[in-house]
Protein backbone atom coordinates (compact mmCIF):
# COMPACT_ATOMS: atom_id res chain seq x y z
CA UNK A 1 0.00 0.00 0.00
CA UNK A 2 0.98 3.67 -0.02
CA UNK A 3 2.76 6.03 2.34
CA UNK A 4 0.29 8.88 2.83
CA UNK A 5 1.49 12.15 4.32
CA UNK A 6 -1.12 14.01 6.36
CA UNK A 7 -0.74 17.75 6.95
CA UNK A 8 -2.77 19.11 9.88
CA UNK A 9 -2.77 21.38 12.91
CA UNK A 10 -0.67 20.78 15.99
CA UNK A 11 -2.48 23.31 18.17
CA UNK A 12 -3.43 22.14 21.66
CA UNK A 13 -6.55 24.36 21.77
CA UNK A 14 -8.74 22.95 18.99
CA UNK A 15 -12.39 21.98 19.10
CA UNK A 16 -12.92 18.26 19.63
CA UNK A 17 -14.48 17.89 16.16
CA UNK A 18 -11.11 18.59 14.53
CA UNK A 19 -9.34 16.06 16.75
CA UNK A 20 -12.06 13.52 15.89
CA UNK A 21 -11.55 14.19 12.16
CA UNK A 22 -7.82 13.57 12.55
CA UNK A 23 -8.38 10.37 14.55
CA UNK A 24 -10.81 9.12 11.90
CA UNK A 25 -8.30 9.92 9.15
CA UNK A 26 -5.48 8.01 10.82
CA UNK A 27 -7.67 5.02 11.58
CA UNK A 28 -9.04 4.87 8.02
CA UNK A 29 -5.54 5.06 6.53
CA UNK A 30 -4.49 2.14 8.73
CA UNK A 31 -7.59 0.08 7.97
CA UNK A 32 -6.79 0.43 4.26
CA UNK A 33 -3.21 -0.70 4.83
CA UNK A 34 -1.48 2.64 4.24
CA UNK A 35 1.49 3.94 6.20
CA UNK A 36 0.94 7.33 7.81
CA UNK A 37 3.67 9.92 7.31
CA UNK A 38 3.23 12.86 9.66
CA UNK A 39 5.07 15.88 10.95
CA UNK A 40 6.28 13.77 13.85
CA UNK A 41 4.37 15.60 16.58
CA UNK A 42 2.26 14.18 19.38
CA UNK A 43 -0.06 17.14 20.02
CA UNK A 44 -3.22 18.55 18.46
CA UNK A 45 -4.55 16.99 15.30
CA UNK A 46 -1.08 15.67 14.52
CA UNK A 47 -1.15 13.62 17.71
CA UNK A 48 -4.72 12.51 17.03
CA UNK A 49 -3.98 11.30 13.50
CA UNK A 50 -1.08 9.12 14.66
CA UNK A 51 -3.12 7.81 17.60
CA UNK A 52 -5.92 6.95 15.18
CA UNK A 53 -3.54 5.11 12.87
CA UNK A 54 -1.97 3.14 15.70
CA UNK A 55 -5.38 2.27 17.20
CA UNK A 56 -6.21 0.53 13.91
CA UNK A 57 -2.86 -1.26 13.69
CA UNK A 58 -1.22 1.18 11.26
CA UNK A 59 2.43 1.97 10.72
CA UNK A 60 3.53 5.57 11.43
CA UNK A 61 6.52 7.54 10.22
CA UNK A 62 7.16 10.89 11.86
CA UNK A 63 9.41 13.58 10.42
CA UNK A 64 10.30 16.35 12.86
CA UNK A 65 12.98 19.00 13.19
CA UNK A 66 15.31 18.81 16.20
CA UNK A 67 13.95 22.13 17.51
CA UNK A 68 10.52 20.53 18.02
CA UNK A 69 12.05 17.42 19.58
CA UNK A 70 13.72 19.78 22.04
CA UNK A 71 10.28 21.22 22.91
CA UNK A 72 9.17 17.68 23.83
CA UNK A 73 6.40 17.46 21.26
CA UNK A 74 7.86 14.54 19.26
CA UNK A 75 5.79 11.41 18.70
CA UNK A 76 8.25 9.04 20.35
CA UNK A 77 5.86 6.12 19.72
CA UNK A 78 6.36 6.38 15.93
CA UNK A 79 7.44 3.21 14.21
CA UNK A 80 10.05 5.40 12.58
CA UNK A 81 10.93 8.90 13.81
CA UNK A 82 13.18 10.90 11.47
CA UNK A 83 14.76 14.00 12.98
CA UNK A 84 15.84 16.79 10.63
CA UNK A 85 17.94 19.91 11.09
CA UNK A 86 15.24 22.33 9.88
CA UNK A 87 11.63 22.79 8.87
CA UNK A 88 12.73 22.99 5.22
CA UNK A 89 14.53 19.65 5.52
CA UNK A 90 11.42 18.24 7.18
CA UNK A 91 9.22 19.17 4.21
CA UNK A 92 11.69 17.76 1.72
CA UNK A 93 11.90 14.46 3.58
CA UNK A 94 8.12 14.25 3.98
CA UNK A 95 7.70 14.74 0.24
CA UNK A 96 10.38 12.17 -0.56
CA UNK A 97 8.95 9.55 1.83
CA UNK A 98 5.33 9.91 0.67
CA UNK A 99 3.31 8.55 -2.23
CA UNK A 100 0.35 10.86 -1.66
CA UNK A 101 -0.68 13.88 0.42
CA UNK A 102 -3.79 14.65 2.43
CA UNK A 103 -4.43 18.04 4.06
CA UNK A 104 -6.78 18.39 6.98
CA UNK A 105 -7.71 21.72 8.59
CA UNK A 106 -4.73 23.57 9.95
CA UNK A 107 -2.93 26.88 10.25
CA UNK A 108 0.18 28.39 8.71
CA UNK A 109 2.29 25.25 9.03
CA UNK A 110 -0.34 23.13 7.31
CA UNK A 111 -0.72 25.69 4.53
CA UNK A 112 3.05 25.95 4.14
CA UNK A 113 3.34 22.17 3.71
CA UNK A 114 0.35 21.99 1.36
CA UNK A 115 1.60 24.84 -0.82
CA UNK A 116 5.12 23.38 -0.94
CA UNK A 117 3.87 20.03 -2.20
CA UNK A 118 1.37 21.68 -4.52
CA UNK A 119 3.94 24.09 -5.97
CA UNK A 120 6.39 21.27 -6.64
CA UNK A 121 3.60 19.36 -8.38
CA UNK A 122 2.79 22.34 -10.64
CA UNK A 123 6.48 22.41 -11.58
CA UNK A 124 6.19 18.70 -12.45
CA UNK A 125 8.76 17.76 -9.82
CA UNK A 126 6.38 15.00 -8.71
CA UNK A 127 3.04 13.56 -9.79
CA UNK A 128 1.79 12.41 -6.40
CA UNK A 129 -1.91 12.85 -5.62
CA UNK A 130 -2.94 15.67 -3.28
CA UNK A 131 -6.29 15.83 -1.53
CA UNK A 132 -7.71 18.56 0.69
CA UNK A 133 -10.51 17.76 3.12
CA UNK A 134 -12.71 20.84 3.31
CA UNK A 135 -14.64 19.67 6.37
CA UNK A 136 -17.43 22.03 7.42
CA UNK A 137 -16.28 24.54 4.77
CA UNK A 138 -13.03 25.19 6.65
CA UNK A 139 -11.11 25.94 3.46
CA UNK A 140 -13.96 27.61 1.52
CA UNK A 141 -12.52 31.18 1.74
CA UNK A 142 -9.11 29.92 0.59
CA UNK A 143 -10.66 27.94 -2.26
CA UNK A 144 -12.69 30.96 -3.33
CA UNK A 145 -9.49 33.04 -3.42
CA UNK A 146 -7.67 30.35 -5.41
CA UNK A 147 -10.48 30.38 -7.99
CA UNK A 148 -10.21 34.18 -8.12
CA UNK A 149 -6.49 34.11 -8.82
CA UNK A 150 -7.08 31.42 -11.44
CA UNK A 151 -9.68 33.64 -13.13
CA UNK A 152 -7.10 36.45 -13.08
CA UNK A 153 -4.45 34.16 -14.66
CA UNK A 154 -2.09 34.05 -11.66
CA UNK A 155 -2.69 30.31 -11.41
CA UNK A 156 -3.30 28.06 -14.39
CA UNK A 157 -6.48 26.00 -14.27
CA UNK A 158 -4.34 22.86 -14.67
CA UNK A 159 -2.49 23.83 -11.49
CA UNK A 160 -5.72 24.29 -9.60
CA UNK A 161 -6.93 20.93 -10.88
CA UNK A 162 -3.95 19.13 -9.31
CA UNK A 163 -5.60 19.49 -5.90
CA UNK A 164 -8.65 17.33 -5.28
CA UNK A 165 -11.08 18.85 -2.79
CA UNK A 166 -13.51 16.66 -0.84
CA UNK A 167 -15.48 17.01 2.38
CA UNK A 168 -15.12 13.61 4.09
CA UNK A 169 -12.42 11.11 4.99
CA UNK A 170 -13.91 8.27 2.88
CA UNK A 171 -14.04 10.59 -0.16
CA UNK A 172 -10.44 11.61 0.48
CA UNK A 173 -9.15 8.05 0.61
CA UNK A 174 -11.14 7.08 -2.47
CA UNK A 175 -9.65 10.04 -4.37
CA UNK A 176 -6.10 9.28 -3.23
CA UNK A 177 -6.34 5.60 -4.01
CA UNK A 178 -7.77 6.23 -7.45
CA UNK A 179 -4.62 8.17 -8.35
CA UNK A 180 -2.03 5.80 -6.90
CA UNK A 181 -0.11 3.49 -9.23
Amino acid sequence: MAAVCVFCASSRTLDQRWLDLATETGAELARRGHTLVSGGGCVGMMGAVVDGARSAGGRTVGVIPQALVDLEVADLASDELLVTDSMADRKTLMIDRSDAFLALPGGLGTLDELFEVWTTATLVLHAKPMVLIDADGFYRPLLDWLHTITDQHFLKPAGLDLLTVVTTVPEALKALESHLP
